[in-house]
Parts: structure tokens; sequence; C-alpha cells
């Protein structure tokens, strides 16, 4: 299964080397680099296809867990001042993710979106210090009965090129369904409260949708 978002650059994928493989039948006469050249072509396709994969996740409901948003591993665990919306100390937990691993950002906790806002931005690699305030990124607050407001954020990399966001102020979400996309990059931020208690390592290697990364 493939998700949404890339179905336009599939289909142009196809085609493109579709004629490529037909051209090179037809101007290529090494046998070998004909070859050569029609798996470098299809190498580049099942990348592409890997890439916008969207593998179906059970998500179990549990108004006292936060679930891992995206596929990766856990870059940061710290204690940090969050001053975009609340202005006051958070736990900070980030997720990279490789360009091999699936790119859907999941809701981490159900409840009521209370902001959402998209930022401009650079396109530093996606570990660098300053990306989650310099690149560009998407903010989502989402209010829940258990820990109230939690903040997410989608930041691009040196390779995103689009954040996709589907999360709208007002609107009731579900943990685990699809809330967006990073096309070409590259890392989640979640915000906890400070009596959070978080469920993961430094290096850990987590899967959106299903894993527990912190509890009340």
């Amino acid at each position: 299964m493939f998700h949404k978002e890339g179905y336009k650059i599939i289909l142009t994928a196809t085609i493109i080397i579709g004629v490529g493989i037909i051209l090179i039948e037809n101007l290529v006469s090494l046998n070998w680099l004909n070859k050569l050249l029609a798996l470098v072509l299809l190498l580049f396709y099942v990348i592409i296809l890997q890439f916008f994969r969207n593998p179906k996740r059970n998500t179990t409901l549990n108004q006292n867990a936060i679930i891992a948003p995206v596929d990766g591993k856990v870059v940061v665990i710290e204690e940090v001042f969050e001053k975009e919306y609340f202005k006051d100390k958070r736990i900070q937990v980030s997720i990279f993710m490789s360009p091999l691993n699936v790119h859907v950002t999941r809701f981490p906790l159900s409840g009521i979106v209370k902001f959402s806002k998209y930022h401009p931005g650079k396109f530093l690699v996606a570990w660098h210090p300053k990306s989650s305030e310099e690149n560009e990124r998407t903010t989502v607050v989402v209010n829940n009965k258990v820990y109230g407001d939690v903040l997410y954020r989608q930041i691009a990399g040196a390779l995103a090129r689009r954040i996709v966001n589907y999360a709208k102020p007002s609107m009731e979400v579900v943990q685990g369904e699809d809330a967006g996309f990073i096309k070409f990059g590259s890392r989640v931020d979640v915000f906890l409260p400070l009596n959070t208690k978080i469920k993961v390592n430094l290096n850990d290697k987590v899967k959106g949708g299903i894993q527990t990364i912190a509890e009340i």
C-alpha cells in the first residue's frame, strides 16, 4: 500500500522509467551497458516506491499513552523551554527518519486540535540542533483529556521540500490515524508535560502508530 501523497510522483516515475528503458533498448548497443542502465533505473524506481509505502498499523487506543508519531530513531530526550506555544518547560522527544523509513506522520494521541501552523524556513540536516526552530516545519497542538495540550512538530530536513499536515483547528483526531506526510524528510519532535514518564531511550528505533514512547 502506498500513501496518497505519493500517487503523482509514483505515476510520473513509472512513465519516466518506462520511457527510459525503451530508449535504452533502442539507443544503447552495448549489451552490458544496456543492462546496467536499466538496472539503475529500476533501482531508482524501487527507492521511490519504498519511500511512499504506507503499511497498515493496528493502533491499540490508549488515553494514558503517547505513541510514536513516525518510524525512526530517537535522537533527543531532554527538558527544554518550548517558546512557540507553551512558553514553558516541556520534555522533548525527537524521532529522526532516514530515507529508508516510512514517512507517514500519525497522531500520537486522541483529542481536539487546538493549534496548527506552518512555518517556512531553512533545510538544515534534521539532526542539526537549530533545525527545530529554523527549518521548514509545522506545529500542531492536540488537547487530550489525560495529558492536556501536547505539541508535535513536523520538521523538514536537507532533502525535504514539502510537509503535508492534515490537522486543522477544532478537528477531532484519533490516535494512530494519518496526520500527514513529510516528503523526503526527516524529523518529528513531541513536547510533553514534565510529569510524563518516557518509555524509550536514546537511539531506540520506534514504529509509528504502534509503539508507546511515553505514559502518564
